[in-house]
């Protein structure tokens, strides 16, 4: 109990506290592996010699495995709190880019991919739940640059990512980004913040609510992430396949996503203050419809790219509006509008972008981006919903 009270009183007293330095750790970590993930994805289907189709199947094997460990992870979170299970997840997740690297066949392929997309989830609840203690404990809103954290993760994890294995190959690049990956962990171990777990927390969530308005928001979480998930497993493939560019190059479409994505979170509780939340969310929606078909009819590799990055302008702040207005729904417990909305999104990113595989197999990635608009389009007719956002300074997931 001490050392709950030291906490909050240093928290008082700064910006940054060490549970927020290692929180902040915890998500450019994970951001880090994804982004890591998203240059290999070529070099994965041609050792397995996968077709679009296949590598579809093998993505949806990761989203798989991410939708099974996340209510997992929830339910220890309940059990033993955010910080051991965001450890055992983070430390489970370290060898699997080497796993990925070294898988001489589909099926060591496809149990390695469904524990990294697992221990991915898991990883990703727990940092989250963990991001909301951090909150409580300092007394203001932190969620916005955690995200910020995690696509400046995915950033460096796929532009270096690219530059790596056109240099040194994929296993000298699996390895080096291990490394780096058990060093963020390192330092963020001990400072994690210790919260209590909540053992009726499991009991909550089984109940649904009967109002649609938490179901309307998570369709709107759904539409802005199944973008992300498209531009993370298919961007690098896309360029690469359809636009002729290099495997260096072909990393740098989620690198673009993720520079400007990162850039607008660090800035998306300011601009959301000044904005409010139904004028942010509509300029964003624009943003990134603009920047979908730019790379859908780009006539190469870098006005793609560009495309990309006003892409990551707009979905930055879609998502954290429309889980802060499920947390803010009249008349329903936050956990419980949030748990529908988080299910429902993460979903559209982690199973979606294999659907996109199937697709693409017979009509090319080009006419794919060119579809995804009409998705953010809905969203732009919802968006007069992201008014209970505002409810909540700065909470976003």
């Amino acid at each position: 109990m001490d050392s709950q009270v030291n906490v909050t009183t240093i928290a008082r007293s700064g910006f940054v506290t060490r549970g927020r330095a290692a929180v902040s750790l915890l998500f450019l970590m994970n951001g880090f592996l994804v982004g890591c993930w998203a240059p290999k994805i070529p070099d994965f289907a041609e050792r397995l010699q996968l077709s679009k189709f296949e590598l579809g199947l093998m993505i949806l094997v990761f989203g798989v495995g991410s939708l099974m460990l996340m209510p997992i992870a929830g339910t220890q979170i309940a059990r033993y709190g955010s910080k051991r299970v965001a450890q055992v997840a983070a430390v489970c997740l370290l060898p699997s880019l080497l796993a990925l690297t070294l898988s001489p066949n589909v099926l060591t392929g496809a149990i390695s991919i469904f524990l990294f997309g697992g221990f991915i989830g898991a990883m990703d609840v727990a940092m989250n739940a963990n991001a909301v203690a951090v909150e409580q404990s300092m007394r203001r809103a932190i969620m916005s640059s955690c995200h910020a954290f995690w696509s400046l993760g995915g950033l460096i994890g796929a532009g270096l990512g690219g530059l790596l294995i056109a240099e040194f190959g994929v296993l000298w690049h699996a390895q080096i980004a291990t490394v780096l990956a058990v060093i963020f962990l390192a330092i963020a171990w001990t400072m994690i913040l210790t919260d209590q777990p909540h053992p009726d927390e499991k009991k909550e969530k089984l109940r649904l609510p009967l109002t649609p308005l938490p179901w309307l928001l998570g369709l709107m979480a759904l539409f802005s992430m199944v973008p992300e998930g498209a531009v993370l497993d298919w961007g690098a493939l896309y360029l690469r396949q359809e636009l002729g560019a290099s495997v260096a190059v072909s990393g740098f479409g989620f690198a673009a996503f993720s520079l400007t994505m990162a850039i607008m979170r660090f800035g998306g509780d300011l601009v959301r203050d000044r904005l409010g939340g139904v004028t942010t969310l509509r300029i964003c929606t624009l943003f990134a419809i603009s920047g979908m078909l730019l790379a859908a009819f780009a006539p190469n590799a870098e006005i793609a790219i560009l495309g990309f990055a006003f892409c990551g302008i707009g979905i930055s702040n879609m998502v954290p509006i429309a889980f802060s207005a499920a947390g803010n729904v009249p008349g329903l417990r936050a956990g419980i509008g949030l748990s529908v909305v988080t299910t429902m999104g993460y979903s559209g990113m982690l199973v979606a972008p294999s659907a996109i595989g199937f697709v693409a197999e017979h009509i090319g990635f080009s006419v794919v981006f060119m579809a995804l608009p009409v998705l953010l389009v809905v969203v732009l007719l919802f968006s007069n919903l992201a008014r209970y956002a505002d409810g909540i300074s700065g909470g976003g997931h």
